[in-house]
């Protein structure tokens, strides 16, 4: 097994494994729509995710919307494949969004919902719940984005020093 494909599945299972193990304490420790207040704009809230990001088709439950998030996956999975091996940011971002976009797919096909405990709240306002697995996704989107605007503009401009000499440009 080759060291790049070492590392992607190690970052897929251990987003995986902590996303599974965090979810798997608040649903033993906590109650249904219990919150613990860890920071003045942060609390640990257990809630039922039964739609995908933000309770989006909140109304389509079950087999349905795993096979929606599987094919997503599978479409991921296609983008990552077609990814070059040296663009090594984006590759990170790909094994994060696979990890998270699992766990939570793991939590859709045994639960019917997904656990989700992160709150950032005000006392006028609060974001929406979400989880660790969430939090991946979102983290590895924004590596992909990193990685195909600016550095790809990096890596399409040519290095100053790599110009032939007497190149006065």
């Amino acid at each position: 097994m080759s060291r790049r494909t070492l590392d992607a599945v190690l970052t897929v299972l251990i987003a995986i494994g902590a996303d599974q193990v965090i979810k798997l304490l608040v649903v033993r420790f906590m109650a249904l729509g219990e919150s613990i207040e860890i920071l003045p704009f942060l609390a640990l809230f257990h809630a039922r995710n039964e739609g995908i990001a933000f309770s989006m088709l909140n109304n389509f439950h079950g087999w349905g919307l795993a096979a929606i998030s599987a094919a997503v996956l599978l479409f991921v999975f296609w983008l990552w494949r077609n990814t070059p091996a040296d663009r090594r940011l984006a590759n990170f971002g790909f094994a994060l969004i696979v990890g998270g976009a699992v766990g939570n797919l793991i939590d859709r096909v045994s639960l019917g919902y997904v656990v989700d405990y992160i709150l950032f709240h005000t006392p006028v306002w609060s974001f929406a719940v979400f989880n660790l697995a969430d939090s991946f996704i979102s983290i590895g989107a924004v590596l992909i984005l990193i990685d195909e605007v600016v550095l790809s503009r990096r890596r399409a401009t040519p290095d100053e020093d790599a110009r032939p000499a007497g190149d006065a440009r």
